[in-house]
C-alpha cells in the first residue's frame, strides 16, 4: 500500500496539484542519478533530477497478484547523463530504480509509485530502452532444473555426452525416442520421459504399474 501524504492527497483530490514524474537511479558503484519529465530540475530524496533528460515511462504491468511488476523507460543518450560507453561497460547492470510522483511546486510532497532494478538496457537510434524488474520478479526466475519430458541438454555439450564433432550439422528434437533411436544415447538423456502429461490425467484406468519399468526391459 502506498503512503500518500495527506497534503498531497488533498491537492490531488482538489485538482490543484501540479504533478510530474521523477526517476531515481542508483548504480552499483554508488553513483546516484535523477531525471524528471518536468521542465525544470527538482531535488527528490536528496538527488537532483535533471529536466529535459528525455526520460519517459513506458508500459507497466503487474499491479496486482504475482506478476513481476515489470516496467519500461526510455530516454536520450548524452554525455551528461547515460552514455553509450557506460552502457557498454555494464555500469548500469542491476542498478536500483525508483519512480516517484512529485508535486513540483512542493517537491517534499511525493509518493513512490514503483521500485525495482534495471534488468536490461539497450540502444536504439541514439536512445536507450530500459527494461525494469519489480521486487517480486525473482519469484519468476527458474532456479535449478525443471521436470519435463524433453531433454534440456544441448546436443554435443558435456551433459549430452556426445562429441561435438560427431554431431556437427545435426539437430535433436529433445525427445526420448530420438535420443535412443537416432543417437543411441539414452543413458545420457537429460529429461524425464515418464512424467505424466495431460493425456494421462484424462485416460481411463489401466492395470499394471506406472513406474517407468518398461525403460529397463
Amino acid at each position: 500500500m502506498r503512503n500518500v501524504p495527506d497534503e498531497l492527497l488533498a491537492r490531488i483530490e482538489s485538482g490543484a496539484a501540479t504533478l510530474c514524474h521523477a526517476w531515481l537511479l542508483r548504480r552499483a558503484d554508488g553513483r546516484a542519478m535523477g531525471f524528471t519529465d518536468h521542465d525544470r530540475d527538482l531535488e527528490v530524496e536528496g538527488v537532483m533530477c535533471r529536466a529535459g533528460s528525455g526520460w519517459t515511462g513506458g508500459a507497466g504491468e503487474g499491479e496486482v497478484g504475482l506478476a513481476a511488476g515489470a516496467l519500461s523507460a526510455s530516454g536520450g543518450l548524452d554525455d551528461a547523463a547515460i552514455t553509450e560507453e557506460d552502457i557498454a561497460a555494464g555500469r548500469y547492470d542491476a542498478a536500483e530504480v525508483e519512480l516517484w510522483r512529485v508535486d513540483w511546486m512542493r517537491p517534499d510532497l511525493k509518493v513512490r509509485l514503483w521500485k525495482g532494478r534495471l534488468a536490461r538496457i539497450r540502444r536504439e537510434e541514439g536512445r536507450f530502452i530500459a527494461d525494469l524488474d519489480g521486487p517480486i520478479a525473482a519469484l519468476e526466475r527458474v532456479v535449478g532444473r525443471t521436470y519435463g519430458r524433453g531433454c534440456d541438454a544441448v546436443l554435443g555439450d558435456g551433459r549430452c555426452g556426445l562429441e561435438a564433432a560427431a554431431v556437427a550439422g545435426r539437430s535433436c528434437d529433445k525427445r526420448w525416442a530420438t535420443c535412443v533411436g537416432v543417437f543411441g544415447n539414452g543413458v545420457n538423456f537429460q529429461g524425464f520421459p515418464d512424467v505424466p502429461g495431460e493425456d494421462f490425467l484424462t485416460a481411463r484406468p489401466a492395470s499394471g504399474r506406472n513406474d517407468g519399468g518398461s525403460r529397463r526391459r
